[in-house]
């Protein structure tokens, strides 16, 4: 093993033991490639700049997790293009944007139904069914992943069919939002479409 690779273990070993030169080390070692990086992904760079400070911030805060047994650069990169996807993530929560993008990717959006019940997606559609208002979760539940008629429903939860109906609207337009603007696919497309710009 080379000088060069025992000093980046060695001064690892004392970023996990917070020692803030050995965090100055990484961050002049790596910070100009990771800026060049990050500047390719959101072709902004005032907005490179600032997830390069937090991409060490969090490599400051995540200290304690690294496995000096494993490449500290692709660690470290990860986090990078974790940063990024949050960057987006946060981006297309804008109302503004939302209705841009579904603009944009109408057909991907009004795909059916397959598309939400992937099990690829089983993760993010219960996610979106847990931030339902209770009835409207239960409501949602019984009739799209039980496969429960109007009806039937109705007379379970001892309301009418009409509030079924309705509530269902709202569930179902709820989960569809909150599946597409979380999946990898979405992700991948906001990202693919500045790029474009």
């Amino acid at each position: 093993m080379s000088t060069y690779h025992l000093s980046e273990e060695v001064y690892l070993t004392r970023l996990i033991n917070a020692d803030r030169d050995a965090f100055a080390y990484f961050y002049e070692k790596y910070s100009s490639a990771l800026h060049q990086k990050l500047n390719k992904m959101v072709k902004i760079s005032e907005v490179a700049d600032e997830l390069l400070q937090d991409v060490f911030l969090k490599l400051w805060i995540k200290k304690d997790t690294i496995d000096t047994s494993k490449p500290f650069k692709a660690w470290l990169y990860t986090i990078a293009q974790n940063t990024v996807y949050d960057y987006y993530r946060k981006l297309a929560q804008d109302k503004k944007m939302q209705d841009h993008l579904i603009h944009t990717f109408a057909t991907f959006y009004n795909q059916t139904e397959d598309y939400i019940y992937n099990k690829e997606r089983a993760a993010v559609l219960n996610e979106a069914i847990e931030q339902l208002p209770p009835q409207r979760r239960e409501i949602f539940r019984l009739c799209k992943l039980e496969e429960k008629s109007y009806k039937e429903v109705a007379e379970q939860l001892n309301i009418s069919v009409s509030t079924v109906s309705n509530q269902l609207v709202h569930a179902t337009k709820a989960v569809k939002d909150h599946v597409f603007f979380h999946s990898k696919d979405f992700l991948v497309f906001v990202i693919a479409l500045y790029l474009k710009n």
